[in-house]
């Protein structure tokens, strides 16, 4: 009887690892992708895409390229979206993943059969799969606060930003401070009447050059993890200053204990006065915003950078263990700890993790998978650890916010993947 091939949901930067890593297995798989092309959100032209015209990586391309797959030498040091699909297109045409993809195939259903098999239905043609691996990503769902007011002026989600022509003219504010929300208040400032930010909580801010090098790929020393965070606080406390001393709130969390903000130039903006900082909204009425220290301003346009939630709409939460939490609660944020068949490649997130750590996930998975074609003694052995809890926060304490929900410590993380890849390559 012929095996069951596996599904790839997904062919943005996890989909195309978790593809690369089923085939260098040699295991059998159909990838659904529901745009007409690879590359996920990377693909501005993706009607589903949360890209903006200025949008470029906010790590290095050494820390975050494939390492099988080097970027070329004339790619920046930080790529634009438009070089990072050309990479995406050359990764999939160098190792022929797109002839394992069904393209325009919009995932409406995933459930589980009687055998434990899975059934996959995609513009109305259902397929049957031996198990099931969901890389779709972590930023489609756009997380919209409740209203404080009935607006009048213009208003939209960062997701559907695409262009800073929408600022000229206009009194702009933006919602949040997070990495899209001070690049998206740097592109206003050069279009708008004025640009003011909307920031609750106070945040770490990196510059993208330390020394002359992208900031990601200074350090790396062979030295205990809290030693070298100290380290590193204090070149990046050197570089950037105080945020407080120009504007912002003082953050109430420690340096890594939440994603910084990788920008060198939001806090040289907000010293010129080129961008105000203003705190929480208490209240909106019409055009004009008011805040929670007492200050009002009437705004044309109100851009909410508010991030995103997680969501799998096509498959039951019970299978992904989801209960009450931000995302489902997998084992290394990958296994379902009781079912075998059922993975998760990119739910995930780490300063310096890349897609070569989405990669490893995927080769694990791979791994795993041979291992249970043959009912070996190394899967039955990991069946029993993916029940437990495993820490991989590397000791740092993460603020708790949903978004840090995906968060692990980058050399813990990778620690345990290979800990595990030999388990399961184990007699």
């Amino acid at each position: 009887m012929q095996k069951l091939p596996y599904a790839v949901i997904g062919a943005g930067p996890s989909g195309l690892s978790a593809a690369r890593a089923l085939q260098k297995a040699g295991l059998s798989f159909i990838g659904y992708e529901k745009h007409a092309d690879v590359g996920g959100l990377w693909d501005i032209k993706n009607p589903h895409s949360t890209m903006y015209q200025t949008a470029h990586l906010i790590s290095s391309k050494k820390m975050t390229e494939y390492s099988e797959f080097p970027m070329k030498d004339s790619i920046a040091d930080y790529p634009s979206h438009r070089e990072l699909f050309e990479y995406f297109q050359d990764y999939a045409n160098h190792f022929k993943l797109k002839e394992h993809f069904k393209f325009n195939a919009e995932v409406q259903s995933i459930t589980r059969d009687a055998d434990g098999n899975w059934d996959v239905t995609a513009n109305g043609e259902t397929i049957k799969f031996a198990g099931i691996i969901l890389a779709t990503g972590t930023l489609h769902y756009p997380n919209l606060p409740e209203s404080k007011g009935d607006y009048t002026g213009e208003s939209f989600h960062s997701g559907m930003y695409k262009s800073p022509d929408v600022f000229k003219g206009k009194d702009v504010l933006i919602v949040g401070c997070g990495n899209s929300a001070c690049d998206i208040a740097i592109d206003a400032i050069h279009h708008s009447k004025s640009v003011d930010i909307s920031v609750r909580r106070g945040y770490h801010f990196v510059p993208k050059y330390i020394f002359g090098k992208p900031a990601d790929t200074v350090g790396g020393l062979k030295i205990p993890t809290m030693i070298q965070l100290n380290i590193q606080k204090k070149i990046l406390k050197a570089f950037m200053g105080s945020p407080e001393n120009f504007g912002f709130p003082k953050p109430d969390h420690d340096l890594f204990e939440s994603h910084p903000v990788v920008n060198s130039l939001i806090l040289y903006h907000a010293g010129h006065g080129d961008i105000g900082v203003k705190p929480d909204i208490k209240k909106i009425e019409e055009k004009k915003v008011f805040f929670i220290d007492g200050r009002e301003k009437e705004y044309d346009l109100i851009l909410w950078a508010t991030g995103y939630k997680l969501k799998y709409p096509f498959i039951d939460k019970i299978f992904l263990n989801w209960k009450t939490g931000a995302i489902p609660d997998m084992y290394l944020k990958i296994f379902h700890p009781e079912l075998d068949n059922v993975f998760i490649v990119g739910m995930i997130e780490a300063l310096g993790l890349g897609w070569q750590g989405r990669y490893e996930q995927a080769a694990l998975v791979a791994s795993y998978i041979k291992q249970r074609e043959i009912k070996s003694p190394s899967y039955v052995k990991f069946n029993s650890l993916k029940k437990n809890v495993l820490d991989l926060s590397g000791g740092i304490k993460y603020i708790k916010l949903d978004r840090m929900s995906y968060y692990v410590h980058k050399k813990t993380y990778l620690g345990e993947l290979s800990k595990h890849q030999n388990i399961l390559a184990s007699v």
